[in-house]
């Protein structure tokens, strides 16, 4: 095993990210006096979960394989149900646990199992994917997609720890990579502007997950995340600025039906939320224009459907963020410099729109 990096998160329930490779002996000193373990796989991780389990098992925790619909297929009220109906069948008490092995929609379903058992049990996620490591993982936000749109049911339930193998990184796709960096280039933008700068040196070398500089990236944007969670669980206040490009980058994902990647829609979400601030005068051009050359360069897509935009407006009306009827947006002021446009009228959203349909 290599070095391990330990990345703090405070609060009240505070727990360390880990960051490293060859990471799964880590995860039974996380589980102290647990006696069984559900593990969440989707179907392609079947091979990792059997070593988080025999894992375990040396340990002395049994293990309980729940395999789960891959991606956000999984993401789903039915499954959650029949995950707990397993739970049920072996008596999980409050001292056993849960663990998410996967990208951020397994992880969000596991934690969403976790919190739920029992008012809540103590669980683990194994981030496998670039976008969970960065993101999902990270924070205590678990929950699941209903018809009305993505994330709106769920809850604050920090895990015990994280786990990001960067050795499960090496067999993940390229376009898998980049999609996850949105998230990274996100947290440039919002409080990390050397990131920034590391990602335009050498974007392709941003996607090799061998780099030393991925490595890098992977643990300033979880440092980012880490710094903001710590004063603000359940998004009272300074939270919400990691929505930046969330809003329209949700209202993507609804309208496309979850075909999208997360990554790919909160890289047109970020374009959007500059042009937004940049025309309501609270972003200078060159700042904006930033955003469309960060994703770009790293294959993102920059643009969507023209006209898809009212029912796109439409489904940012019920985002999380939005106050009865009054939109609210993330947006710059500056870099590094994030704050809130509120109720801007429909005029001003669709011009900014305007600038990212194709």
């Amino acid at each position: 095993m290599d070095e391990v990096t330990r990345i703090p998160v405070g609060g009240e329930r505070p727990y360390d990210v880990l960051v490293g490779r060859d990471l799964l002996g880590e995860l039974p000193a996380l589980l102290p006096e647990a006696t069984r373990a559900a593990v969440l796989h989707a179907p392609p991780l079947k091979e990792l979960a059997d070593a988080i389990g025999d894992r375990l098992r040396t340990a002395g925790v049994t293990p309980l394989p729940i395999e789960v619909p891959d991606a956000e297929g999984g993401k789903h009220i039915d499954v959650a149900a029949a995950c707990w109906d397993r739970l049920g069948e072996v008596g999980f008490t409050r001292t056993d646990a849960v663990v998410g092995v996967g990208g951020g929609a397994v992880t969000d379903l596991a934690g969403f199992v976790a919190a739920c058992w029992l008012r809540g049990v103590r669980w683990v996620p194994v981030a496998t994917s670039l976008l969970g490591m960065v993101d999902a993982a990270v924070g205590g936000k678990t929950g699941i997609n209903t018809a009305a749109g993505k994330n709106l049911v769920g809850a604050f339930h920090p895990p015990v720890g994280v786990l990001a193998d960067l050795g499960t990184l090496d067999s993940l796709p390229t376009v898998d990579l980049a999609a996850g960096l949105a998230e990274v280039v996100k947290c440039g933008f919002v409080a990390d502007p050397v990131i920034l700068d590391l990602v335009e040196r050498d974007p392709a070398v941003a996607t090799d997950p061998g780099a030393p500089v991925t490595r890098e990236l992977i643990e300033r944007a979880i440092r980012v995340k880490a710094d903001v969670v710590s004063g603000d669980l359940r998004e009272s206040g300074v939270r919400e600025v990691l929505n930046y490009g969330h809003t329209l980058a949700h209202a993507i994902e609804k309208v496309e039906g979850y075909r999208w990647r997360h990554g790919h829609a909160v890289a047109v979400g970020l374009v959007y939320a500059a042009a937004l601030a940049r025309l309501a005068g609270r972003l200078d051009g060159a700042t904006a224009e930033r955003h469309r050359a960060a994703v770009a360069a790293l294959g993102l897509p920059t643009r969507y459907a023209a006209d898809a935009w009212p029912r796109l407006l439409a489904t940012m009306r019920v985002d999380k963020k939005a106050r009865g009827d009054r939109l609210r947006f993330v947006v710059l002021d500056g870099l590094a410099r994030p704050g809130v446009l509120e109720g801007p009228d429909d005029e001003l959203l669709a011009a900014a729109y305007r600038e990212v349909a194709e």
